[in-house]
């Protein structure tokens, strides 16, 4: 019948999921716990850049509210 293709359906979609969730999780774990951010346009480079600046410490993952910007 057609539930007997639950069980590879089942297996086959959490192996499409897990390297996805661990690239994730990866990234979480040594970019001070915030996903890697993905340059593909200029724009986006500025963006990146700005960031860096406005944090302080050179790193554009630790980022300040704007409460705290001077």
């Amino acid at each position: 019948m057609w539930y007997e293709i639950l069980p590879s359906f089942g297996i086959m979609t959490v192996c499409m999921i897990i390297p996805g969730v661990a690239t994730a999780w990866i990234h979480k774990g040594t970019n001070g716990g915030k996903e890697k951010r993905i340059v593909r346009q200029p724009w986006q480079w500025y963006l990146l850049e700005r960031d860096r600046r406005v944090s302080g410490t050179g790193r554009h993952y630790d980022s300040k509210g704007l409460e705290n910007i001077n």
